[in-house]
């Protein structure tokens, strides 16, 4: 079996735990070990995170990951303002950072001041390796985590809702970006702090979510069905 599987991931779930779902599905049915079968992604999606996993299977495909990690994405986004997290999202405790109250023409001027090409730094909270160990390991511990800033576009940004303290906009963003960080900047620019409370994925270049697979369906017959070829 070859080809493009689209996923919705639930929140919850490692981008693993959809790889091996699919592995192990796809081995039982042909009655060969997962290890056999090859299947892989065009970039992760955080646990507390949902919506569209691009999944390659096959030889010929997961050689296609380099080039399809490249793809722009897109996101619906949720923040929480006046508080703060080290992890930028659930994964740590909130703690309060500030009472200050932006306006809606605050919060859409504040949006829009990110659109185009800009320099980010990615949190400490991410898989980047530093000295040979990945940066999220190291944050875990308690240890410092300095990375460098580096270009990424955001094509667009618009608001949807806001109701003090939650804020909900999409965004389509080159590869790359990390919403934590710019969700992080966004709390900065407005000082009042942020983190990100939701977040997901809607599309990765022409792949959509309302296209993809859901996860409680997932059996041979279904991701045939769901199977793209290009």
């Amino acid at each position: 079996m070859e080809g493009i599987l689209l996923v919705d991931k639930p929140v919850g779930w490692t981008s693993f735990d959809v790889v091996a779902l699919v592995r192990k599905t796809i081995s039982h049915s042909e009655n060969i070990k997962p290890s056999q079968v090859k299947v892989g992604h065009t970039g992760t999606l955080d646990p507390l995170a949902s919506g569209l996993l691009v999944l390659l299977i096959g030889k010929q495909y997961t050689k296609m990951a380099t080039e399809l990690t490249k793809l722009d994405k897109e996101y619906i986004v949720q923040l929480k303002l006046g508080e703060i997290t080290d992890s930028i999202d659930l994964e740590s405790e909130p703690q309060f950072y500030s009472s200050v109250k932006p306006t809606k023409d605050q919060i859409v001027h504040s949006l829009k001041s990110f659109e185009g090409r800009i320099m980010q730094i990615p949190p400490a909270f991410s898989a980047i390796k530093v000295n040979g160990q990945r940066a999220y390991d190291l944050a875990r511990k308690g240890k410092q985590v300095e990375l460098k800033s580096r270009p990424v576009t955001i094509y667009s940004i618009n608001l949807t809702k806001y109701d003090y303290p939650n804020v909900s906009f999409k965004t389509k963003v080159s590869s790359g970006t990390y919403i934590r960080s710019l969700a992080s900047d966004i709390g900065r620019l407005l000082k009042c702090g942020a983190y990100m409370s939701g977040l997901k994925r809607t599309s990765v270049g022409d792949f959509k979510l309302k296209d993809s697979l859901k996860m409680d369906s997932v059996s041979l017959d279904k991701i045939n069905n769901y199977l793209l070829f290009v």
